[in-house]
């Protein structure tokens, strides 16, 4: 059981939306990846469209975002151009991608698009640190940073297999790839990140 979060700590800046790119096309599809492969680690989450009646089977992940230390890049799950340079990236055993909570995301990339993500690192899991419960983004903000991270709720229950995305979506989903990155980044700038339980 982790400590409750102190709610008067400063909030948690994130990132700002010049900084988020929602890959439309081949040609940015293509400048992305570059970018995402040319670095050693980078932030990972997926968005699905939520389920809320019982037995109702998810059609998931809608929206993939990988971030690096500057940017953070969004796909649609939809066309060739975008799956192929996902697959790229997510099966790459040279970049390290980390990401918090990611048993489901990493099923769901397998059974509905055929990806198998290697070189994954869980840090709910790996910042545990002898203790049973998983550690979120939440908590890991405010551990490592002494910031207070906002999550909307109404916002994480959208439709992500919208078309259109919202600048609220679009913040909402960089910030949950981009996070884990710099948690990752000061977990390893104390020196702290010796071993891990990275998936191959």
């Amino acid at each position: 059981m982790h400590a409750p979060i102190d709610p008067n700590l400063p909030l948690y800046p994130g990132i700002r939306l010049a900084d988020v790119v929602l890959v439309q096309s081949a040609t940015e599809a293509g400048a992305a990846l570059a970018a995402l492969l040319a670095t050693d680690a980078i932030g990972f989450d997926t968005e699905s469209k939520p389920t809320f009646a019982k037995g109702e089977v998810s059609t998931g992940p809608h929206l993939i975002q990988l971030a690096t230390d500057d940017k953070a890049y969004l796909f649609r799950v939809t066309g060739r151009p975008a799956l192929d340079g996902l697959r790229a990236i997510l099966e790459s055993p040279r970049v390290l991608k980390v990401g918090f909570g990611l048993r489901d995301d990493l099923l769901r990339l397998e059974t509905k698009l055929g990806i198998s993500s290697i070189h994954v690192l869980d840090l709910a899991i790996a910042l545990r640190q002898g203790q049973r419960a998983d550690v979120g983004a939440k908590t890991a903000v405010a551990r490592f940073f002494g910031q207070r991270l906002q999550k909307s709720k109404r916002t994480s229950t959208t439709n992500w297999s919208n078309p259109l995305l919202t600048e609220r979506q679009m913040l909402y989903a960089a910030n949950d790839a981009q996070v884990a990155l710099r948690v990752y980044r000061s977990w390893q700038h104390q020196g702290r990140v010796t071993s891990h339980s990275a998936r191959e």
